[in-house]
Protein backbone atom coordinates (compact mmCIF):
# COMPACT_ATOMS: atom_id res chain seq x y z
CA UNK A 1 0.00 0.00 0.00
CA UNK A 2 1.57 3.36 -1.05
CA UNK A 3 1.99 5.36 2.10
CA UNK A 4 4.36 8.07 3.83
CA UNK A 5 7.09 6.99 6.18
CA UNK A 6 7.57 9.95 8.86
CA UNK A 7 11.35 9.32 8.47
CA UNK A 8 14.33 11.31 7.17
CA UNK A 9 16.89 10.16 4.95
CA UNK A 10 20.02 10.05 6.74
CA UNK A 11 22.07 12.66 6.16
CA UNK A 12 25.52 10.84 5.67
CA UNK A 13 23.44 9.32 2.36
CA UNK A 14 22.23 12.60 0.96
CA UNK A 15 26.29 13.98 1.84
CA UNK A 16 26.85 15.14 -2.04
CA UNK A 17 23.16 15.45 -3.19
CA UNK A 18 22.79 17.86 -6.19
CA UNK A 19 19.64 19.06 -7.33
CA UNK A 20 17.02 21.80 -6.60
CA UNK A 21 13.65 22.86 -7.64
CA UNK A 22 12.22 22.50 -11.20
CA UNK A 23 8.87 24.45 -13.22
CA UNK A 24 7.43 23.39 -16.32
CA UNK A 25 7.14 26.67 -18.79
CA UNK A 26 5.54 25.89 -22.28
CA UNK A 27 7.37 28.18 -24.78
CA UNK A 28 5.83 28.71 -28.51
CA UNK A 29 7.92 30.84 -31.21
CA UNK A 30 5.06 33.02 -32.89
CA UNK A 31 5.09 33.92 -36.27
CA UNK A 32 6.92 36.95 -35.48
CA UNK A 33 9.53 35.80 -33.65
CA UNK A 34 8.34 36.56 -30.30
CA UNK A 35 7.78 34.02 -27.99
CA UNK A 36 5.12 33.02 -25.85
CA UNK A 37 5.48 31.28 -22.51
CA UNK A 38 3.24 29.46 -20.35
CA UNK A 39 3.48 28.23 -16.62
CA UNK A 40 2.47 24.84 -16.77
CA UNK A 41 2.19 24.42 -13.07
CA UNK A 42 1.35 26.72 -10.49
CA UNK A 43 4.71 26.23 -8.42
CA UNK A 44 7.63 24.41 -8.46
CA UNK A 45 8.78 20.96 -7.98
CA UNK A 46 12.44 19.48 -6.52
CA UNK A 47 14.31 16.68 -7.95
CA UNK A 48 17.80 15.36 -6.71
CA UNK A 49 20.02 12.90 -6.74
CA UNK A 50 21.63 11.41 -4.10
CA UNK A 51 23.88 8.41 -6.06
CA UNK A 52 26.97 10.04 -7.84
CA UNK A 53 29.99 10.06 -4.72
CA UNK A 54 31.82 7.76 -3.20
CA UNK A 55 30.83 7.02 0.54
CA UNK A 56 32.21 4.56 3.21
CA UNK A 57 30.78 1.19 2.19
CA UNK A 58 28.69 1.06 6.10
CA UNK A 59 26.99 4.34 4.52
CA UNK A 60 25.81 2.75 1.76
CA UNK A 61 24.75 0.17 3.40
CA UNK A 62 22.34 2.43 4.93
CA UNK A 63 21.36 3.82 1.88
CA UNK A 64 20.28 0.34 0.89
CA UNK A 65 18.61 -0.68 3.84
CA UNK A 66 16.71 2.76 4.05
CA UNK A 67 15.50 1.77 0.34
CA UNK A 68 14.44 -1.60 0.50
CA UNK A 69 12.12 -0.37 3.64
CA UNK A 70 10.79 2.56 1.26
CA UNK A 71 9.64 0.27 -1.28
CA UNK A 72 11.62 1.53 -3.77
CA UNK A 73 9.09 4.26 -5.21
CA UNK A 74 6.52 2.93 -3.31
CA UNK A 75 6.24 5.04 -0.23
CA UNK A 76 7.63 8.58 0.83
CA UNK A 77 9.87 10.12 3.09
CA UNK A 78 11.61 13.04 4.25
CA UNK A 79 14.43 14.48 2.76
CA UNK A 80 16.54 17.51 4.03
CA UNK A 81 17.15 19.61 0.94
CA UNK A 82 21.16 20.99 1.80
CA UNK A 83 20.48 24.74 0.72
CA UNK A 84 16.72 25.50 1.72
CA UNK A 85 15.55 23.60 5.10
CA UNK A 86 15.10 26.95 7.30
CA UNK A 87 11.94 29.46 7.34
CA UNK A 88 15.28 31.92 6.89
CA UNK A 89 18.82 31.54 4.98
CA UNK A 90 21.22 28.90 5.73
CA UNK A 91 22.83 30.91 8.13
CA UNK A 92 20.66 32.88 9.75
CA UNK A 93 18.78 31.44 12.99
CA UNK A 94 15.38 30.70 12.80
CA UNK A 95 13.48 33.47 14.43
CA UNK A 96 9.54 33.52 15.06
CA UNK A 97 9.14 36.50 12.74
CA UNK A 98 10.72 34.94 9.73
CA UNK A 99 7.42 34.03 7.94
CA UNK A 100 4.30 35.08 7.69
CA UNK A 101 1.53 33.07 7.30
CA UNK A 102 -1.71 34.59 8.27
CA UNK A 103 -3.86 37.29 9.84
CA UNK A 104 -6.16 37.22 12.46
CA UNK A 105 -9.97 37.80 11.83
CA UNK A 106 -10.80 36.85 15.53
CA UNK A 107 -12.52 33.12 14.38
CA UNK A 108 -9.47 31.05 12.85
CA UNK A 109 -6.97 29.21 15.42
CA UNK A 110 -5.51 26.91 12.78
CA UNK A 111 -2.72 28.34 9.92
CA UNK A 112 -0.44 26.68 7.33
CA UNK A 113 3.07 27.24 7.26
CA UNK A 114 4.14 28.68 4.58
CA UNK A 115 7.82 30.26 3.23
CA UNK A 116 7.79 33.06 0.60
CA UNK A 117 10.32 33.58 -1.95
CA UNK A 118 10.98 37.21 -3.40
CA UNK A 119 13.16 38.67 -5.80
CA UNK A 120 12.36 41.95 -7.65
CA UNK A 121 9.42 42.10 -8.63
CA UNK A 122 8.32 38.61 -7.88
CA UNK A 123 7.47 36.03 -5.50
CA UNK A 124 6.86 32.56 -5.06
CA UNK A 125 4.66 31.30 -1.93
CA UNK A 126 5.48 27.65 -0.82
CA UNK A 127 3.24 25.32 1.65
CA UNK A 128 5.52 23.79 4.19
CA UNK A 129 4.11 19.98 5.10
CA UNK A 130 6.86 18.67 6.76
CA UNK A 131 8.38 20.78 9.63
CA UNK A 132 10.77 19.68 11.83
CA UNK A 133 9.43 18.48 15.59
CA UNK A 134 10.06 21.35 17.81
CA UNK A 135 11.70 23.75 15.66
CA UNK A 136 8.65 25.76 15.37
CA UNK A 137 8.22 29.50 17.05
CA UNK A 138 5.22 31.66 16.62
CA UNK A 139 4.67 35.18 16.86
CA UNK A 140 1.66 37.60 17.11
CA UNK A 141 2.38 40.54 16.14
CA UNK A 142 6.40 40.35 16.49
CA UNK A 143 5.90 38.90 20.37
CA UNK A 144 6.76 35.35 20.91
CA UNK A 145 4.16 32.57 22.04
CA UNK A 146 4.08 29.38 23.02
CA UNK A 147 0.26 28.63 23.01
CA UNK A 148 -0.06 26.05 20.37
CA UNK A 149 0.67 22.94 18.89
CA UNK A 150 2.26 21.88 15.06
CA UNK A 151 0.69 18.97 12.93
CA UNK A 152 4.50 17.80 11.80
CA UNK A 153 2.72 15.24 9.45
CA UNK A 154 0.87 18.35 7.76
CA UNK A 155 2.87 21.31 9.06
CA UNK A 156 -0.63 23.06 10.72
CA UNK A 157 -0.22 25.13 13.71
CA UNK A 158 -3.25 25.33 15.89
CA UNK A 159 -3.44 28.33 18.49
CA UNK A 160 -5.02 27.83 21.77
CA UNK A 161 -6.79 31.44 21.46
CA UNK A 162 -8.29 32.97 17.75
CA UNK A 163 -6.08 36.00 17.45
CA UNK A 164 -7.82 39.12 16.90
CA UNK A 165 -8.86 40.69 13.61
CA UNK A 166 -5.66 42.11 11.97
CA UNK A 167 -3.29 40.43 14.31
CA UNK A 168 -0.19 38.96 12.16
CA UNK A 169 0.89 35.22 12.60
CA UNK A 170 4.22 34.85 11.85
CA UNK A 171 6.35 31.72 12.50
CA UNK A 172 9.91 30.69 12.26
CA UNK A 173 11.03 27.10 11.60
CA UNK A 174 13.00 23.92 10.42
CA UNK A 175 11.49 21.58 7.78
CA UNK A 176 11.80 18.82 5.67
CA UNK A 177 10.83 18.12 1.92
CA UNK A 178 8.51 15.09 1.29
CA UNK A 179 9.79 12.91 -1.51
CA UNK A 180 10.41 9.08 -2.70
CA UNK A 181 12.66 7.61 -4.57
CA UNK A 182 12.30 7.98 -8.73
CA UNK A 183 13.07 4.26 -9.16
CA UNK A 184 13.19 1.06 -8.45
CA UNK A 185 16.36 0.12 -8.80
CA UNK A 186 19.83 0.77 -6.74
CA UNK A 187 22.95 0.44 -9.14
CA UNK A 188 25.92 0.12 -6.88
CA UNK A 189 29.63 -0.34 -7.42
CA UNK A 190 32.61 -1.29 -5.62
CA UNK A 191 35.30 1.53 -6.09
CA UNK A 192 37.67 0.70 -2.96
CA UNK A 193 38.69 -0.77 0.05
CA UNK A 194 35.83 0.24 2.41
CA UNK A 195 34.14 2.04 -0.24
CA UNK A 196 31.06 2.32 -2.58
CA UNK A 197 29.30 4.43 -5.25
CA UNK A 198 25.95 4.40 -5.45
CA UNK A 199 25.81 4.94 -9.52
CA UNK A 200 21.84 7.07 -9.63
CA UNK A 201 19.34 7.30 -6.66
CA UNK A 202 17.19 9.98 -8.21
CA UNK A 203 14.36 11.63 -5.14
CA UNK A 204 11.28 13.75 -6.36
CA UNK A 205 9.35 15.94 -4.41
CA UNK A 206 5.82 14.89 -3.83
CA UNK A 207 3.01 15.98 -1.87
CA UNK A 208 3.30 14.56 1.10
Amino acid sequence: MTGFHEIRLPLAASMGAVGGPERLTEIVRLASGAESRNARWSGSRRRWDVGGTVMRLDVAHELVAFFEARGGRLNGFRFRDPVDWKSCAPGTAVAATDQLIGTGDGEATEFQLVKRYESGEGAFTRIIRKPVADSVLIALDGVAVTDFSVDVSTGVVALEDAPAEGVAVSAGFAFDTPVRFDTDRLDMALVGHGAARIVRAPLVEIAG
